[in-house]
Parts: C-alpha cells; structure tokens; sequence
C-alpha cells in the first residue's frame, strides 16, 4: 500500500485516524501497532516476519546492552553491541546483497554458482538503519533502553515512516512515544503538509517518471541527445519529487497522530557545491552516515579524512541498491566531495560567479543520476556518450518533441518553480502560514483544497504510480 493510492487515501487513513482518535490514549499506541504492521502486511504479508525479526534483533541486543552495562565490564558491553550491529547487517545482507555477491563472484571468477533470487522486503534498508542507531545509541549511553516491547515495535514499524523513510531514529521520537499531544493547528498542518507532497508526488514525479522511464527503456543508441538530456532531466526531477514528495507526506501523517519528525529534505537543486547538495539531499541518511560511519572512521580528526569520505560514500551507494552502478555513483560524489575538501583545505579561491558554481553542481547531480537510473554501467556509460556527443545515436525512433507534449512541459515548468525554496522565503519574509488570517488563511486553504481535487483526478486517471525508494 503506498499512500498515493486510493485504498489508503480513502480506506486505510480516514479508518485508523478516526478509531485512533476515538480510543482512549492509554490503547493508541497499541492500535498504531497493529495498524502499521497490517499497513506493511498488505502490500507484502510473507514479509512481515522480516521486521517482526529485526523488531525483535534491536529490542532484544538493547535489554543486553543495558544488562552487561550494570552487571559487567565496557568489554562485554561493547562485545554485545558489536554483535548487535552484525546481527543487523546480516539481515540486511541475506535480503539484499547476497545474490549479488554470489553473481559478483560469478562473473569474476568465472563461476555458476547459484542464485537463490531472494525478494527484496520493502523498507528493509530503513528499518535495519533504525534498529542499528538504536543499539549503537543505547550503547553509547545516548538514550534510555526502552523495555517496553510495544512501545519499542511502534518506533520500529509506525506506518508513516516504514518504508520509505525518513531514517527516525529512537533519540528524536522516544518522549513523544510516551507523550504526545494533537492540537487542531498540528492536525491541519500534517494535513497540509500530506497533500503537498501527495502532490509532489502524483502530479510532478509521476508524469516525469513515465517520460524518463521510457526513454531510459530504450536501447541508449536509439535517443537523440536533446533525447538523452530530457531523460535525464526528467529522472533528477522524478527522484525528487517522489521521494521529498514520500517525505512530506510522511511528516504530515505524523503530525496528524502528534509526532514531530524532522525535515528530511532543504531544496537540494538550489546547491553550489556537492557538499552542500549532501547537506540538503535525503538529510536523514546523510547525517546518519555521518553520526555513525564517518566519525567513528575518524571524520575530519583520526585518519585519512579522503579515505573515510570514500568508504562512507561507496557504502551510501551500495545502501540505495546492490548493483555496481550504484557503487560508481557513490564513487562519483565522493570523488567531488574530495576535490571540494582538498580545495578548501588549501584555501584555493578563485572568483567564480554563483550561477556557474550552481551550474556544475547540477551537472554533476544529473550524471549521477544517469549512473544510478541506468539498469546497468555499461548502458550507463553509453548513455552519457549520447549526452555528451561522444557518440552517435542510431535506429533513432522518436524525437524530443515526441516526449515534450504540453502536459509534460508544464510539469516541467512546475518543477523547476517548486524546487526553488520560494514557500521558505514567504515563510520567513511574509509569515507562516498560522500567521495569517482573513482573506490569506482562506486563499491558502483553497488552494491545499484545490490541489487534493486534481491530485485526485491524477489519481483516478492513471495507473502509472510507482515510489522509486521502495527497491532501497
């Protein structure tokens, strides 16, 4: 179940917010519980003992954690923790890397050995990372273990976030498990905030998807340039809007049951630099690399600072999929994020006007994004060949004009708009939205009312709904 479906928009949220709500408080987070695990049942019910699993790995390793710390020395402790976290990581290896390194080995060591096509769970990539940094938490004495076992399986599997992030980690939302409050401002906001990225994602990321999908399902030599562009235009645009889209609705569905999750994205296409794109892009996995990968590695004090940029880059990209394409394109931003380390630790200036800086920052965002939309390197590289007139294009079928029709240029004309931060700049040079009142509050509410009626009639048109990160 995605929630740009109409089974949950019209069935599964209206139903669970109003038994919520009628419920005592004491059987709310109780009710959540089972309600998110039949959320996650419904699209992949053999699945479910996956997260039960990892729900019960993380619940389990944190009572130990806490137990050895009280009763043993820091060596046990930390033994326990270190099993904990290879615990973690193996459940995520068996269901996501084993095949692929079983077929890695095949092809380098010319083998046969045999794949056992194991099915990726949905969301299995954000819940391991979630069950990680709470033992690593509790380890480092950052949080309270939780010895409640419901209280714990709801952080682990609330619906909101469950499949497609943001990357919640037990720190940020352990009070308002125990604690938490519905105001009428914070239920229309989640409300708010739902239909906006519910628009991000139906409107713009659908109708851009289909554009790059097609083009990208050709042979690569059968795309013009202006083809190939277009393609890979569509594809950085789709990304993100179907995944800040996701994240949106994530924090408006949290809000409407009074929990407050953090922004997971800060318009990354407005970046000068790809250290800044990283600042802004998928916040809640990069800081989480960082928290737990890059400053354990040394970060900018023990070590080699390029080595450990590396490492946390070519594991970002194993993270988003097992396929070497994905390696290579970690493996791209971290060469950038090294040579915009190396320049400023030299204190190398040189007076470069802001629109170039922007300009090759997005140039080395939309290579990326060929390199990690591409089904493999190989079509990859071919690809970018066409992009770049390296090479030329033949048994060529359409042209770009075939793509660009009138919906899709509009689509892109929205896009472009939406993802410059012009909502943040009425926010902090207007006011917010609660600030408003009269005739203001009315016009936005019309235009919130507005866009869940065309979301709607996108929703009931089309049968093309896809939500990119649910392979990660």
């Amino acid at each position: 179940m995605v929630f740009s479906s109409s089974i949950f928009l019209f069935f599964f949220l209206p139903l669970v917010l109003l038994i919520y709500y009628l419920l005592k408080v004491e059987y709310r987070n109780a009710f959540l519980l089972v309600s998110s695990l039949g959320f996650y049942a419904w699209g992949e019910p053999r699945f479910v003992f996956v997260i039960i699993l990892s729900i019960l790995i993380n619940y389990i390793f944190g009572l130990l954690i806490d137990l050895c710390r009280r009763r043993y020395n820091v060596l046990i402790c930390r033994l326990v923790m270190i099993v904990g976290v290879v615990a973690n990581c193996g459940l995520l290896f068996y269901f996501k890397y084993f095949d692929f390194v079983l077929s890695s080995v095949n092809n380098i060591m010319d083998l046969s050995l045999p794949l056992h096509n194991i099915i990726l769970p949905i969301g299995i990539s954000f819940f391991t990372f979630q069950g990680l940094s709470y033992v690593i938490d509790v380890y480092v004495q950052r949080v309270e273990v939780q010895k409640n076992f419901l209280k714990f399986a709801l952080f682990k599997s609330f619906f909101p976030q469950l499949i497609a992030g943001p990357i919640v980690r037990y720190v940020d939302v352990h009070d308002q498990i125990d604690n938490r409050s519905v105001s009428v401002d914070d239920f229309a906001y989640g409300i708010r905030r739902f239909v906006i990225g519910l628009g991000k994602k139906i409107i713009i990321a659908n109708t851009l998807g289909q554009v790059a999908d097609n083009i990208f399902s050709l042979p690569s030599h059968e795309n013009t340039m202006a083809t190939a562009w277009i393609g890979a235009i569509c594809y950085s645009l789709q990304i993100y809007f179907d995944f800040s889209g996701y994240s949106d609705m994530a924090i408006g569905l949290a809000r409407m049951f009074g929990f407050k999750f953090k922004e997971n994205f800060n318009f990354p296409y407005v970046s000068k630099n790809v250290t800044e794109f990283w600042r802004r892009w998928h916040i809640s996995l990069s800081s989480w690399f960082r928290d737990y990968l890059y400053i354990p590695l040394g970060g900018n004090r023990r070590g080699n600072v390029y080595f450990n940029l590396l490492v946390v880059f070519i594991v970002t990209g194993l993270w988003h999929g097992a396929a070497w394409n994905f390696v290579l394109w970690g493996l791209w931003h971290g060469l950038f994020l090294i040579i915009e380390r190396v320049i400023k630790k030299f204190n190398i200036k040189v007076a470069v006007p802001r629109f170039l800086t922007w300009l090759y920052t997005m140039l080395i965002v939309l290579i990326g994004w060929v390199l990690f939309r591409a089904p493999d390197i190989s079509y990859a590289l071919d690809y970018l060949k066409i992009m770049f007139g390296f090479k030329t294009p033949f048994n060529v079928g359409f042209t770009v004009w075939y793509y660009l029709d009138p919906m899709v240029l509009a689509v892109l004309i929205i896009a472009a708009i939406a993802s410059l931060p012009i909502s943040k700049y009425i926010g902090e040079n207007v006011g917010a939205y609660e600030e408003h009142n009269g005739f203001s509050l009315f016009i936005q509410n019309v235009y919130i009312a507005l866009l869940l009626i065309i979301c709607i009639m996108f929703m009931v048109t089309s049968t093309y709904n896809p939500f990119i990160y649910f392979r990660f």
